[in-house]
């Protein structure tokens, strides 16, 4: 038997419009053909979809102008199968492939809570309920439009909270909802453990207000732990009507299941208010067949986040055993990457570079690894040569990490935060912006907490008063650091002051300060000068006297 081909329009003036055959379509603008549009995307004889001898239907592009795609894949030379539901389109025009044989579900009951299982469901299912409503009709091209966008969302957002806010705006819009929220669980509810609802997403629709914001906690519990999508066409007509749902004016609720073959992942909810038509079971296929698409993005996004916490916790491991091997450094780098990234958010950095700054802080010392014990714990200043041994953990320390390739991105960090503003630096020397921005910024979050610390270079290897290193960060700036770094860093004193008050916790080592006590540091033997600043001792690795022609950093 032939299977009949239709092409439905589905956006602009075809938009609704059928074409027939059971053997040939041409598309172009020559009146001659079977498909004539009127469109300047479209070339005079644009393309045919021809019945194969195979019984399979494909369609040739015939060289035109502005191409023709098969779900948004252009078609190349030769044939290309089209199959129910691709979505076809010749130029700019777009249309939805149908074959008569298709088989297709009938609509839902009539309940008014419809309980739409999707066990056992197939992934065939959930496209064609994206594709077509209940009614078997095709949906506008808007709305097919915007649940495409969500394949492209899971495949170009990196950031799960990006991804979260991409699809739930996306989603709003098509379901022209009042509000939407995707709420997920936490725990792992496939072991059997009581999973906590978080919300992880917040959308308002068009014309509303981004106030207090509501969703209903008993209708989101109640989906989740059935494990179905749930719709409540009149939530008013509810004998437990909630606060949430009376304060929030809805008057329609989806509760719709975010889930995998392999465990349920939260809930994406939906509500409309009194000035809108209450939402329809079609509406509900439409979210449930959108969840089951996103899900499995959804997820991958949330074992990356675990996987990459993992790695933060490793890498916080082998920061401690560099601060395990000195007794006066422990809880630095802890200490260094709360500053650094206080500057970082005073500076409003964009968050990739927030990333890269929480990830390479805590590896600012790791060269010290290679540093001997002798030198590393000595309990007095190093002479100029245990000094000079000190100052290759900045090498020492990128080239440990030049072996991991998803680390190169910190390197920078490694290689350069003692650098200074001025030139004097090292390992390279460098000046203003030619060190690398994450460098300078860890920098001053290095010098005031050696400026603060237990160190056996400071007077009674007890630091300075936090005061006196702020004074010290402002006097440097323009100097040692860059001065938009320590502006940062001193406009958020009163933050660096909360956390100083905060006991350490990753080594258990209280944070060292002593209101009040100042140093005084002597000039050093066989140096031509002291120090231009206490910070010029910085960090725990610059604990010998500086040559006169090449004062180092903190």
């Amino acid at each position: 038997m032939k299977r009949i081909l239709r092409l439905r329009g589905i956006s602009g003036p075809t938009k609704g419009r059928v074409w027939e055959s059971d053997a040939l379509l041409r598309a172009g603008r020559l009146a001659t053909l079977e498909i004539v549009l009127d469109d300047t995307s479209v070339s005079r004889k644009h393309a045919e979809v021809a019945l194969g001898a195979d019984g399979l239907w494909y369609v040739r592009d015939n060289e035109s102008t502005n191409g023709t795609y098969v779900n948004g894949a252009r078609v190349g030379r030769g044939e290309h199968q089209v199959k129910a539901r691709d979505v076809v389109q010749f130029g700019k025009v777009a249309m939805l492939a149908e074959l008569t044989d298709a088989s297709i579900e009938g609509p839902p009951s009539d309940q008014l809570v419809i309980a739409a299982s999707t066990k056992g469901a197939s992934d065939g299912e959930g496209l064609r309920h994206i594709a077509f409503d209940s009614n078997n009709m095709p949906r506008a091209g808007d709305q097919l439009l915007a649940l495409l966008r969500a394949g492209h969302h899971l495949g170009h957002l990196e950031r799960e909270d990006d991804l979260l806010d991409s699809i739930l705006n996306d989603c709003v819009s098509v379901l022209d909802a009042q509000r939407g929220a995707i709420v997920l669980a936490e725990g792992d509810a496939a072991a059997g453990a009581e999973p906590k609802m978080r919300i992880r997403a917040l959308s308002v629709g068009r014309g509303e207000s981004k106030g207090r914001f509501h969703f209903s906690k008993r209708l989101t519990q109640r989906c989740f732990a059935k494990g179905e999508s749930v719709l409540f066409c009149n939530v008013l007509d509810e004998n437990d009507l909630t606060h949430s749902i009376s304060d929030g004016q809805m008057t329609s609720v989806m509760c719709v299941l975010l889930r995998t073959p392999r465990k349920k992942l939260g809930v994406l909810h939906v509500d409309r208010g009194p000035g809108q038509p209450p939402f329809t079971k079609d509406d509900l296929l439409l979210a449930d067949a959108l969840a089951a698409h996103v899900s499995a993005g959804i997820e991958c996004s949330q074992l990356l986040r675990k996987q990459r916490a993992m790695f933060m916790r490793t890498i916080t491991m082998l920061a401690q055993m560099v601060e395990l091997r000195d007794k006066y450094t422990g809880g630095h780098t802890q200490r260094v990457t709360k500053y650094a990234l206080m500057i970082a958010e005073k500076l409003q950095l964009p968050g990739e570079e927030i990333e890269l700054l929480e990830l390479g802080t805590p590896l600012h010392d790791i060269g010290k690894i290679g540093i001997s014990d002798e030198i590393l714990q000595a309990p007095r200043r190093l002479t100029p040569a245990e000094f000079a041994v000190m100052q290759t953990h900045t090498t020492m320390g990128a080239d440990y990490l030049k072996g991991v390739p998803e680390l190169a991105s910190i390197l920078p960090i490694v290689l350069s935060h003692h650098e200074r503003w001025d030139g004097t630096g090292y390992p390279e020397r460098l000046s203003k912006d030619e060190i690398p921005l994450l460098a300078r910024i860890v920098a001053v979050a290095d010098a005031f907490d050696a400026m603060t610390s237990q160190r056996p270079y400071h007077d009674k290897k007890r630091g300075r008063s936090a005061e006196d290193g702020f004074e010290e960060v402002a006097r440097q700036a323009g100097r040692q650091f860059d001065p938009e770094c320590a502006a940062a860093f001193l406009a958020v004193k009163d933050q660096i002051l909360a956390s100083m008050a905060e006991p350490a916790t990753e080594t258990g080592v209280s944070l060292p300060t002593v209101p009040g006590l100042a140093v005084v540091v002597p000039p050093l033997s066989g140096v031509g000068r002291p120090p231009d600043s206490i910070s010029d001792f910085g960090s725990a690795l610059d604990i010998a006297s500086l040559s006169q022609t090449r004062p180092f950093p903190g």
